[in-house]
C-alpha cells in the first residue's frame, strides 16, 4: 500500500519541548497551572495548612530554649525541687503533634488535586493521540511513545510533590529562621546562614545543571531499549522465521551497554554532588556553633540559645541535603512533563473546520471529483481521480500494488485530506463535517483484521458499544462465525491473544464482519478484505461480503479479480489513475489492461487447482 512504503518527514516538536530552550521550564510549568487552577481552593487550603505546620515546627526550637533554660539550675539548688516545666513539655509536645497533623491535613487536603491534575493531563494526551492523522502513527515508535506518557504522568505527581511539599516549606521555614536569628541575635547568625544557604544553593544548581545532561542520555537510552524490546516482542514470529533470537538479543544489549554507562556516570557526579553540599553544610555548622559557644562564654547567650541555635541549623540543613536531588527531580519532571506536552501540542494534521456539521446521509451517493493525492508532495500518488459510488450499490477498485487503491478508502475515512479537489456525501465535502459523523456512517472490513487482546465478545461489540449479548450473537451467526465460538471452551468470553493471533486469518475476518454488520453503517469499505485468505475461505467469506453490502453503498479494494465480477462498476487503476472503467463484461470485451489481468489470474488459479489435484492423487 502507498502509505506504508511513502514516509513524510517527522512532524518537528514544539520549541518549548527542545531541551534546554530558553525559559522551556517555565514554560512547561505555566501549561501545569491551569490543570491545579480547577483545585484552586484546595490548593490554597493546603498551602494555609503548610504555613501552619511550618509555623509549628520552627516553635520546637524556640520552645526547647525556654525548656534547656528553665532546668539550668545549679546542683543542689533547692529550686530545682520547686522547678518541673509541665506546662513547657505539654507545650513541646503539642507543637511537635501540630507539626505533624498539620503536614497530614495538607496532604489529604492536596491530594485530590494532584491525582486530578494528573488524570486530566494524561486523558487529554490520550484523547489527542487518537486525533492525530495516521501519518503521525505510522511514524511513532510505540514503545518510546508510552514510556513518555508514564514518565510525563509521574512527573505531574512528583513536580506538585516537591514543589508543595519540599520547595515552598523549606523556603518558608528557612525565611521564618532568619527572621528570628536576625531579630533575636546579632546580624553575624542570619548572615552566617544566609551565606551558606547561597553557596549550597549556587553549587547544587550548577552542579545539577551540568549532571542534567547525563541523565537526559539515561532517559534516551532508556525509551530506546524500551522501544527495542517492544517492537522485538510485537515481532516475536518474524523474528523466530528468520532465527534473530541473538541478533534481537545483542541490539537489545546494545542499548543496554549505553544505559549503563550514562547511568554510572550520573552516579558518580552525583557522589560528587553529595560530596559537596555535606562539606558546606558542615563549615556552615561549625561557624554557627562556634559563634554561638563565644556567646554562652561570654555570658551574651543562654545554653538554651546555644540548642536553639542548633537546633534551628539542623532543622534546615536536614531538607537541604536533599536539595541537589529535588532539583535535578524536577529539571527531570519538568523535562518529562514537557515531552508530553510536546505529544499534547502535536498539530491534527486532519482536524475538524470552525464551523463543521454533522454528515447528514439520505442516500449515501459517494463521490470522488478531481481527487488529486500525494503523501510527499515530491511523490504525487493519485492524480486528478473523477467517479461516483450510487446509493446502494457496488464499485470495486481493481490494479497492481502501489496503484493507489487503499489510498482511496483511507481518504474516504477522512485519515488523510486531499490535496486537490473533492469527496462528497450525498453531496456534502467530507471536510466540512465532523470526522466523528463521517466515520459514524462508515464501516469497514479491512485486509490486515487487528483484534484487541481481549474477549471475542468485547471485539465483535467494539461495533457498537453497549450492545446486547443478544444483538453480538445475531451479527456472529449472520457472519457465520457464531458455531466456531460455540465450540469453543469459553464460548464468546475466548481470548482472541495479542492483534488476534489466536484466531485463524477467515476466523478474523469474520468477526470484523460480525463488527461491521453490527456498526450497521449505510457506507461500506472492503480493503482488500479476503486477499490473504486461500480460495475455500475467499468464496466463503465473499459471499458473506455481498450479503452485508446488499442495499449499501459499497467501495471494494480487491487484488483478486474473481471476488468483483459482480460490481456495479468496475474501475482500474494504474499510477494513481482510472485507465479503465466498466462492468465486468464490458472491460472483457474490451479487450484492455482489465482482460490482461482477467487472464493471467485465471491461467494462475488454473495451475494452483491443478497442482493440488496432483498433489491430492500422489
Amino acid at each position: 500500500m502507498p502509505a506504508m512504503h511513502s514516509r513524510a518527514p517527522a512532524l518537528p516538536l514544539p520549541a518549548a519541548a527542545v531541551p534546554g530552550a530558553p525559559g522551556a521550564d517555565w514554560a512547561t510549568f505555566r501549561k501545569l497551572l491551569p490543570y491545579l487552577w480547577h483545585y484552586r481552593w484546595r490548593v490554597a487550603t493546603a498551602l494555609s495548612f503548610l504555613v501552619a505546620a511550618k509555623l509549628a515546627n520552627v516553635g520546637v526550637p524556640i520552645l526547647l530554649k525556654h525548656l534547656v533554660d528553665a532546668l539550668a539550675i545549679p546542683p543542689g539548688d533547692p529550686r530545682a525541687l520547686l522547678v518541673v516545666p509541665a506546662g513547657l513539655l505539654i507545650a513541646y509536645a503539642a507543637l511537635r503533634l501540630s507539626t505533624t497533623v498539620f503536614t497530614e491535613l495538607r496532604e489529604i487536603v492536596f491530594a485530590k488535586a494532584t491525582e486530578g491534575a494528573a488524570r486530566s493531563i494524561t486523558l487529554s494526551v490520550f484523547r489527542h493521540l487518537h486525533a492525530l492523522s495516521l501519518r503521525f502513527h505510522l511514524e511513532r515508535q510505540t514503545g518510546g511513545m508510552t514510556r513518555d506518557i508514564e514518565r510525563g504522568t509521574r512527573a505531574v505527581r512528583s513536580l506538585i510533590s516537591y514543589s508543595i511539599y519540599s520547595i515552598i516549606p523549606t523556603a518558608i521555614e528557612v525565611g521564618l529562621v532568619l527572621v528570628y536569628l536576625a531579630w533575636k541575635f546579632d546580624a553575624w547568625f542570619a548572615g552566617i546562614t544566609l551565606a551558606a544557604l547561597v553557596v549550597y544553593i549556587a553549587f547544587t544548581v550548577s552542579l545539577t545543571e551540568w549532571r542534567t545532561q547525563f541523565r537526559r542520555q539515561m532517559n534516551e537510552f532508556d525509551s530506546l531499549s524500551h522501544s527495542r524490546a517492544i517492537d522485538s516482542l510485537l515481532n516475536y514470529e518474524t523474528v523466530k522465521y528468520f532465527n534473530n533470537e541473538e541478533f534481537e538479543a545483542r541490539r537489545y544489549d546494545e542499548n543496554l551497554e549505553r544505559l549503563r554507562r550514562a547511568t554510572l556516570r550520573s552516579q558518580r557526579t552525583l557522589s560528587l554532588l553529595n560530596t559537596g553540599q555535606q562539606l558546606i553544610i558542615a563549615t556552615a555548622l561549625v561557624a554557627i556553633l562556634w559563634r554561638a559557644t563565644q556567646g554562652v562564654v561570654d555570658g551574651r547567650l543562654t545554653l538554651g540559645d546555644l540548642v536553639m541555635v542548633n537546633a534551628f541549623m539542623i532543622q534546615l540543613y536536614v531538607p537541604l541535603n536533599f536539595l541537589g536531588t529535588i532539583y535535578r527531580e524536577i529539571k527531570q519532571n519538568l523535562t518529562d512533563l514537557d515531552r508530553m506536552f510536546g505529544l499534547l501540542e502535536r498539530e491534527r494534521e486532519v482536524a475538524d473546520a470552525p464551523d463543521a456539521r454533522p454528515l447528514h446521509v439520505e442516500h449515501g451517493v459517494v463521490r470522488f471529483e478531481g481527487v488529486s493525492f500525494s503523501y510527499d508532495p515530491a511523490r504525487p500518488i493519485l492524480h486528478d481521480l473523477d467517479f461516483e459510488i450510487p446509493a446502494g450499490k457496488t464499485v470495486a477498485v481493481v490494479g497492481p500494488s502501489g496503484a493507489g487503491k487503499s489510498t482511496l478508502a483511507r481518504l474516504l475515512y477522512r485519515f488523510y485530506d486531499v490535496s486537490a479537489g473533492r469527496i462528497t456525501i450525498d453531496g456534502q465535502d467530507i471536510r466540512a463535517v465532523t470526522q466523528a459523523s463521517l466515520r459514524a456512517a462508515i464501516g469497514i472490513v479491512p485486509q490486515d483484521t487487528v483484534l484487541f487482546n481481549d474477549t471475542v465478545e468485547y471485539n465483535i461489540a467494539y461495533g457498537r458499544p453497549g450492545a446486547s449479548h443478544d444483538e453480538v450473537v445475531a451479527v456472529a451467526r449472520a457472519a457465520r462465525i457464531h458455531a466456531f465460538i460455540a465450540s469453543t471452551p469459553k464460548g464468546y468470553e475466548t481470548m482472541v491473544g495479542e492483534r488476534g493471533l489466536k484466531l485463524s486469518g477467515g476466523e478474523k475476518q469474520r468477526v470484523a464482519i460480525a463488527r461491521t454488520l453490527l456498526k450497521n453503517p449505510p457506507i461500506l469499505i472492503f480493503d482488500e478484505a479476503t486477499s490473504a485468505l486461500d480460495s475455500a475461505n475467499e468464496r466463503a467469506i465473499q459471499a458473506e461480503l455481498q450479503g452485508v453490502a446488499r442495499n449499501k453503498t459499497a467501495l471494494v479494494v480487491a487484488h483478486r479479480l474473481s471476488t468483483v465480477v459482480d460490481a456495479h462498476q468496475i474501475l482500474v487503476m494504474e499510477h494513481g489513475r482510472i485507465v479503465e472503467r466498466g462492468t465486468h463484461n464490458q472491460l472483457l470485451a474490451q479487450a484492455g489492461r482489465y482482460a490482461e489481468m482477467w487472464r493471467l489470474q485465471q491461467s494462475s488459479d488454473a495451475d494452483a487447482n491443478e497442482n493440488a489435484r496432483q498433489a491430492m492423487t500422489a
